[in-house]
């Protein structure tokens, strides 16, 4: 077998020289001789997406008289931090539970003699009827499912309202100290207060972060950003063109090649690279291709969610989608924490019947959470292809048999 593996990258390739150094690597490791087949210039621009990032603020523009200082954070992503909401009777049994707890820790800590005042009349019955009154009205508090965060604010305002009744307090709230805490007109507007209080404390902390992580997110990442979705974008408006430089690479090695069954090439296609390399094997007017062994590649996901044409059927949900006999043999690698791997032995079923190949590989530590580009250098992938395309060509008849 003399034809060498073509190898094509997926999105967010822009350096040539570099993808050819990966790819000459992958060949060594593989033992398997390699061309490099590089379509980034053709991918999306990302050198003015700078200009598109909303400028990150400290405070609030000037405003108009009468005008009140408007949320840093808008309502969408404030809403997406507090996604995971129980309801209220869970969230108020967290708050009352620490209050209690909170509350009793206060009593055993009183001084013999010393703590004579109204601290001993909180009723943690009246305080939750008045948390409850409130709870409604508080913007962020209202919205979490933590349950840190919630037995934090029951411990806070038991914390407060120990406080307020101490008589050795300066800081005392002048209603309760004077009076003790019987009056519960007085219990309950300290109770408002303080969970008022609490709750913007809340919300302005969120906003703090949230701000800042979303500036930080769309300025670091923004371009990587563009070049992964856009490249995406682009190839679905110009598939055309990226075929062409596919195949222009594959006819400087020999014209014949992938033309007919006759000589079918071998394929290794990283991420949007095998979207690439299924598309033209089942294009009408396929590239024959012997063997194909992509890896964090997103071909089923495609074609699910938008048919993708050619000789390809839509898949209807039951019955996999057979594919034509110019992809003869197929075989899909997936890293575990890659979330943009997808399988492909659900959706499609091989001429002969059989299913593509959905083949882990393992998770090294040294690779951290961003695995999507790691494969390149993983010894388990290169094996996979040396195996697969170190395979016999069998000799292929006039119809593709």
């Amino acid at each position: 077998m003399n034809d060498p593996v073509f190898v094509i990258h997926g999105v967010a390739n822009r350096n040539r020289d570099e993808f050819s150094t990966a790819v000459s690597a992958l060949a060594v490791a593989a033992g398997v001789e390699m061309v490099p087949v590089h379509w980034g210039d053709l991918g999306a621009q990302d050198q003015f997406i700078d200009a598109t990032l909303p400028a990150y603020q400290t405070g609030p523009d000037t405003l108009r008289d009468g005008e009140s200082p408007r949320p840093v954070m808008a309502e969408p992503h404030a809403a997406a931090l507090f996604a995971e909401t129980i309801d209220e009777g869970q969230q108020l049994s967290q708050v009352d539970a620490a209050i209690r707890a909170h509350l009793v820790a206060g009593k055993e800590g009183e001084d013999e003699g010393l703590r004579d005042g109204g601290r001993h009349q909180l009723d943690p019955d009246h305080i939750l009827e008045y948390v409850r009154e409130a709870w409604g009205d508080t913007e962020w508090l209202c919205r979490t499912g933590d349950t840190q965060l919630l037995r934090e604010t029951g411990r806070s305002l038991a914390h407060a309202l120990l406080d307020e009744t101490d008589p050795d307090s300066d800081d005392s709230y002048d209603g309760l100290r004077g009076g003790g805490v019987g009056d519960d007109n007085r219990l309950r507007a300290v109770v408002l207060r303080r969970l008022n209080d609490l709750d913007r404390f809340a919300g302005a902390a969120v906003q703090a972060v949230g701000v800042r992580l979303n500036h930080a997110i769309r300025s670091r990442f923004g371009p990587g950003t563009t070049r992964f979705l856009g490249d995406v974008l682009v190839y679905q408006r110009h598939q055309n063109a990226i075929h062409a430089r596919v195949r222009q690479v594959i006819d400087e090695v020999h014209p014949d090649l992938g033309r007919s069954p006759a000589r079918p090439v071998r394929i290794v296609a990283h991420s949007l690279g095998g979207v690439i390399a299924v598309d033209m094997a089942t294009a009408t007017a396929p590239l024959w291709t012997e063997s194909l062994v992509t890896f964090g590649s997103q071909a089923a996901f495609f074609h699910v969610c938008d048919p993708r044409g050619g000789q390809l059927t839509p898949y209807g949900g039951s019955t996999p989608v057979r594919l034509p006999a110019s992809l003869n043999r197929w075989t899909n690698l997936w890293e575990p924490l890659d979330v943009l791997a997808f399988a492909a032995s659900k959706v499609f079923q091989l001429h002969d019947g059989t299913t593509p190949v959905d083949l882990p590989v393992s998770h090294q530590a040294s690779t951290g959470m961003w695995t999507h580009s790691a494969y390149w250098n993983l010894p388990s992938v290169a094996s996979a292809i040396g195996d697969d395309m170190g395979q016999a060509q069998p000799v292929r008849g006039p119809s593709g048999g």
